[in-house]
This record gives structure tokens, C-alpha cells and sequence, in this order.
């Protein structure tokens, strides 16, 4: 047979691997430059060269400054584990048939994530003042996370776990404010208050304003 040259298999492994990497120092760094400068004080080349990478690697991975801030959040949203706080909510909710377990563990769940993404949820609020890029953004993640609440509301609805006279709607609104930055940041920020202190401040308020009185 004649020559015939093997085709090499392309393995793509090592380029997502260093895009993984590239993109995880970009967040760390536009974490600390958000946090010391501001929004508008951060830039993409100081971004940039903490990271060790070009500017133009920056935009690609994030497509700009509100990109790289809605990254951050979506991080934080995501919680401390290894699984995301979202999917490990929607999974208590299916093992879980006492309403009250299911309250403490979304309280744990609201202060986790909470600590991670109220920081750049205020830095979105003051940037939003002048950057109507920002106040786009702001507005899109108030609608996504009322969404969620609603699911939520949903499903004690759905369950018959909602106290009588609560609607769907007062149960979205309950939640919604339970889940809020504004929230943490007058009680853990403001006040001082310890973490576990505000998981268990945010479940009894779920339980005493959604549960009938049987299951306070």
C-alpha cells in the first residue's frame, strides 16, 4: 500500500483549559479592581494587567466591563460549592416534604449566596446611576431573580404549603424580599450581623409570613 499519512485527532483540551484559566484571573482581578476603584474607575487594561493577559483576551472571554460584572455575579449566584445554589435548591426541593426543612435550607442557601454576590449587586446599584449599561443590567437581573422567586412561590403553591390568604403573588413578593442585597446589606453590612444569625432571621420570616400557623 502506498504512503498514507495518519490523521492526527485535533485535541481542543488544552486550548479550553487555558481559556478556563485565562478566564478565572480576568474575574479575580476585575473583583479586585471593582472593589478598589469602583466601576468607573476600574479599566479594562489595569483588568488586564493584573491578569497577566491582553485586553483583547478580556473582551473576547466577557465582551466588556458589564459583561465581566455580570460574570461576577452569575459566580456568586452560583454559591461555595462544588454544585450550583440553584441546582442544589431545585434537588432539597424534591427530596424534602416538610415545609419548614425546606425554609431553613433556603435560608442557609439565601445567606450563602448573599455574602458572594451583594458586593457587586451595590456596585451595579451605584454604577447604574450614570451607566445606563448598567441599569440595563440591574434591571435584567431583578427580573431574572424575581422569575426565580416565583418558581419558588410556585412550588408552595403548588405543594398546598401556603398559608390561607397567601397568594402566588404575596408569596413572590415575600420571597423576593427575603432574597434581596438590600436585605444583607442593612443586617450583615450595616448592622453587623453574623451569617448564621441572618439565614436563620431570613427562615423564620419565610415560615411565619408562608406557613399556616400549624407548621410555625
Amino acid at each position: 500500500m502506498g504512503n498514507v499519512k495518519s490523521k492526527r485527532r485535533y485535541d481542543s483540551s488544552g486550548r479550553l483549559e487555558q481559556a478556563r484559566r485565562n478566564r478565572e484571573v480576568i474575574l479575580q482581578a476585575g473583583e479586585r479592581q471593582f472593589g478598589e476603584r469602583g466601576y468607573a474607575g476600574a479599566t479594562l487594561a489595569a483588568i488586564a494587567a493584573e491578569a497577566g493577559v491582553s485586553v483583547e483576551t478580556v473582551y473576547k472571554a466577557f465582551g466588556g466591563k458589564a459583561g465581566l460584572v455580570r460574570a461576577l455575579y452569575e459566580r456568586g449566584l452560583a454559591g461555595a460549592g462544588p454544585v450550583p445554589a440553584y441546582e442544589r435548591s431545585d434537588a432539597m426541593r424534591e427530596r424534602e416534604s416538610e415545609p419548614r426543612t425546606v425554609m431553613r435550607e433556603w435560608g442557609l442557601l439565601t445567606a450563602e449566596v448573599a455574602s458572594l454576590v451583594t458586593p457587586i449587586r451595590l456596585l451595579m446599584r451605584s454604577a447604574a446611576v450614570n451607566d445606563q449599561e448598567m441599569a440595563r443590567l440591574l434591571d435584567d437581573i431583578d427580573s431574572e431573580r424575581l422569575k426565580r422567586m416565583r418558581h419558588h412561590a410556585r412550588y408552595l403553591k403548588d405543594r398546598g404549603y401556603l398559608r390561607e390568604g397567601v397568594s402566588l403573588g404575596d408569596a413572590t413578593d415575600i420571597l423576593w424580599v427575603c432574597s434581596s442585597a438590600e436585605l444583607y446589606e442593612l443586617l450583615v453590612l450595616k448592622r453587623g450581623w453574623a451569617l448564621p444569625r441572618f439565614a436563620q432571621h431570613v427562615t423564620q420570616f419565610m415560615i411565619v409570613s408562608l406557613l399556616p400557623e400549624g407548621h410555625q
